[in-house]
C-alpha cells in the first residue's frame, strides 16, 4: 500500500488556489515537458473561465516522494459553501491559503470555521508575497488569532506555514528568500498533514460528491473510511433517514493525475468513484450488506435566498431556444437538485411558475446562466430573501460585509451602506486603500454592487457572507429611478432615441427589436413611464430626410445577468434566452398595469 495524504485547499475568492494546484500538477510531472496545457487547469466549464472563480470542487492527484497525494480544489466564494463543507469530509487536513497583501477575508473565515468543526489539521500558506506593501508575518499573526477565535484545539493552533508566489511557482519557509520552486510546501505536507486514520471493521464510505456521466450514468464519491471495497461487490446504502437500500458496485475508479484510473479494489482512506450503485444521495453512507453501519450524514446551511422562475411569456417567447415549456424548466431543476445541495425548490400555486431557493443572487445566477447556454428559455422575479419567524419575531438573514476601497470615496460607500440598514464594525487603512467591515441585511446587499462601483469609479471591492439570523431592520430604500417602458413593438429607431436621451439612459441599441411593456431604459425621475421609440421621423415637403442634424446617440447600457437580476423591482422581471437578456414589465399593457398597481 502506497501511503495516502488527503488534502483540501481552501481559501478566500481570488486569493490563488487554483494556480498553485496548477503549479503543484506540472512539479510533480503530471504532464510531459513538452505538453503546455495552460493555466487554471480545474477551472474547466465555461463559466469558471469567464469569471474567474471555481464553482464546483475537483479531485486531482499528484504522487510526490512515493506518496499519493489527493488535492481537492474548493470554491471561495460563499455561495458556493454547501460545495466546501461537502469536500472537506474527504480531506485529512487542509492548506489554507492567505493573500499576504489581504490578510484573511470573511470567506476564509467561513471556510476555515467548517474545516476546524471537523478537526483538521491546518497548514498555512501565505501567498503573493512579492506584492507591493504586503506584510506577511502581520498576516501570520492574524491568521494565529482568527483560528484562536474560531476555537481552533492546541494541535491545530500549532500550524506550520510556508511563504511565497504560487504564480512564480517558488514557496519557502522565510518570506525574504525566493527559492526554485515550491518544494518547501509539498514537503511540510508530507510531514505534517496526518494520513487517513484506518479503523478496522467492515466498509464503510460517505458519499460527499457526485458525478455524472451520459454513459454510466451517475458516480457516487467519496473517501473510504473502513474496509476494502471491491468490483461487483454488493453493498448497502444506508440513506439520511436512516432506510437501508440494497445495491450493487459494478466499476470502481479511482483519481490519478487528472482523470481516473479503474481498479479492481480500493483500499480504506483513499477517494473514489463508485459506478453502478442505484438512488444515492449525497450524505448516503456506502456500507457492507450484511451488517450496514450508517456515517454521521452532512449538514448543509439553509438557503438565504428565493426567486420566482417562470416560463417565458413575453411577445418573443420561443425565437431564441429550444426548451421553452414549464414540463423543461421542472425537469431541469429537479436534475439540478441532485448535485447541488443549497438548493431547493418549492412548486406554486400556478404550474408554470417555481420558487428557487439558493444561498445568494451569485449561487442563482450561475444556475440561471448555464440553463441559458443549455438552451432554455424562463423568466425571473426580483430576487427576495427568506424571513423567518424565530420565537414569534420576523427575522432576515444578515451579512458580514467587506469593502476594500480607495480612502478618498469611503465616506460615500459608508453612507450607501448606512442608509440600506448597516452597522459599521471597523475601519482600517492600508497603504491607500481602506478595509471597512459592516454587519448589514442580505436585502441591503442586493444592488449595492452596482452603485459602489459607479460611486467608486470601479475601484471597489466587495466580499460578503451570510452570518445569522436577525429581527427584521425595517425598510430599505429601493431604486431611486423609474423605468422608461415601451409603448409599442417594432424596431427602435435612431431618431426616436436621439429626440428622447433627455428623458433618461437606454438599454436599447439603435436597430433592436422590443415590445411592448419592455422595459427599454431608466427614466431620469423617480415614476415609469411609457415612450414610444419606434416612430420614425415624418418626411413632407416641408422635412427633408437630410437638413436636420445627426442623431447623435449615447451608447446603450448592457447588464449582465446578476446585474440585471439586482436592477428590476417588483413589478418587473428577467427574461432571459440564450442569445438576449432583457428587462420587462410583469403587466405589459398600460391598462393591465393599472388594473394591477402593486403598491
Amino acid at each position: 500500500m502506497t501511503a495516502i495524504k488527503n488534502i483540501a485547499i481552501i481559501a478566500h475568492v481570488d486569493h490563488g488556489k487554483t494556480t498553485l494546484v496548477d503549479k503543484i500538477m506540472y512539479h510533480c510531472r503530471l504532464f510531459r515537458d513538452n505538453q503546455n496545457t495552460g493555466d487554471l487547469i480545474l477551472d474547466n466549464n465555461d463559466q469558471e473561465r469567464e469569471r474567474g472563480i471555481t464553482i464546483t470542487s475537483k479531485n486531482v492527484s499528484v504522487v510526490y516522494k512515493d506518496t499519493k497525494i489527493n488535492i481537492i480544489d474548493t470554491p471561495g466564494h460563499a455561495d458556493f459553501g454547501g460545495e466546501v463543507e461537502r469536500v472537506l469530509n474527504m480531506a485529512d487536513g487542509v492548506l489554507l491559503l492567505v493573500d499576504a497583501f489581504e490578510g484573511p477575508m470573511p470567506q476564509t473565515r467561513f471556510v476555515l470555521q467548517k474545516a476546524i468543526d471537523l478537526g483538521l489539521k491546518p497548514c498555512v500558506v501565505v501567498n503573493k508575497v512579492d506584492k507591493p506593501n504586503c506584510t506577511p508575518d502581520e498576516v501570520h499573526e492574524k491568521v494565529f488569532d482568527l483560528m484562536f477565535e474560531l476555537g481552533a484545539e492546541e494541535w491545530q493552533l500549532d500550524f506550520p506555514t510556508v511563504y511565497g508566489s504560487a504564480l512564480n511557482n517558488w514557496m519557502s519557509d522565510d518570506p525574504n528568500e525566493k527559492t526554485e520552486n515550491i518544494e518547501p510546501l509539498l514537503d511540510m505536507v508530507l510531514e505534517h498533514i496526518p494520513s487517513p486514520k484506518v479503523k478496522e471493521g467492515s466498509p464503510q464510505m460517505l458519499i460527499t460528491s457526485l458525478d455524472f456521466s451520459s454513459f454510466t450514468g451517475r458516480i457516487a464519491i467519496g473517501r473510504v473510511q473502513r474496509g476494502h471495497l471491491k468490483e461487483g461487490m454488493p453493498v448497502s446504502l444506508v440513506k439520511r433517514d436512516g432506510s437501508i437500500k440494497k445495491t450493487k458496485i459494478k466499476e470502481l475508479f479511482i483519481f490519478e493525475g487528472l482523470g481516473r484510473k479503474k481498479v479492481d479494489e480500493v483500499e480504506p482512506g483513499d477517494i473514489c468513484a463508485l459506478v453502478g450503485l442505484e438512488g444515492f444521495e449525497i450524505g448516503d453512507t456506502v456500507a457492507d450488506i450484511e451488517n450496514p453501519e450508517g456515517l454521521k450524514t452532512i449538514a448543509i446551511d439553509e438557503p438565504t435566498m428565493s426567486m420566482l422562475f417562470t416560463i417565458n411569456d413575453s411577445p418573443f417567447f420561443g425565437k431564441d431556444g429550444k426548451f421553452v415549456t414549464s414540463r423543461h424548466i421542472k425537469e431541469r431543476l429537479t436534475k439540478e437538485l441532485e448535485k447541488n445541495l443549497a438548493l431547493r425548490i418549492k412548486e406554486t400555486d400556478s404550474a408554470d411558475k417555481f420558487l428557487v431557493y439558493g444561498r445568494g443572487v451569485m449561487h442563482l445566477s450561475v444556475l440561471i446562466e448555464t440553463m441559458r447556454r443549455e438552451g432554455y428559455e424562463l423568466q425571473i422575479g426580483q430576487p427576495q430573501v427568506i424571513i423567518k419567524d424565530i420565537d414569534g419575531e420576523k427575522c432576515e438573514p444578515v451579512e458580514e460585509l467587506t469593502i476594500d476601497l480607495p480612502e478618498a470615496v469611503s465616506g460615500k460607500a459608508v453612507e450607501m451602506v448606512t442608509m440600506r440598514k448597516g452597522e459599521m464594525l471597523s475601519m482600517e487603512t492600508r497603504g491607500e486603500r481602506m478595509i471597512i467591515q459592516f454587519m448589514v441585511p442580505s436585502r441591503g446587499i442586493i444592488g449595492l454592487r452596482n452603485q459602489l462601483l459607479t460611486a467608486t469609479a470601479g475601484e471597489a471591492i466587495m466580499a460578503h457572507r451570510f452570518k445569522e439570523y436577525q429581527p427584521l431592520k425595517g425598510g430599505i430604500p429601493q431604486r431611486q429611478n423609474g423605468s422608461l417602458i415601451s409603448m409599442e413593438r417594432g424596431k427602435a429607431i435612431p431618431y426616436s432615441i436621439d429626440k428622447l436621451q433627455d428623458r433618461g439612459k437606454f438599454f436599447v441599441d439603435p436597430g433592436e427589436e422590443i415590445y411592448e411593456g419592455q422595459v427599454i431604459g431608466e427614466n431620469s425621475r423617480q415614476d415609469d413611464m411609457a415612450v414610444n421609440i419606434t416612430k420614425t421621423k415624418k418626411l413632407s415637403n416641408v422635412r427633408s430626410s437630410g437638413a436636420d442634424d445627426k442623431a447623435k446617440i449615447v451608447p446603450a447600457l448592457k447588464f449582465s445577468l446578476e446585474e440585471a437580476l439586482e436592477y428590476i423591482q417588483k413589478d418587473e422581471y428577467v427574461e432571459v434566452t440564450p442569445h438576449h437578456l432583457r428587462l420587462r414589465k410583469i403587466y405589459l399593457t398600460e391598462n393591465e398595469r393599472k388594473r394591477n398597481k402593486i403598491v
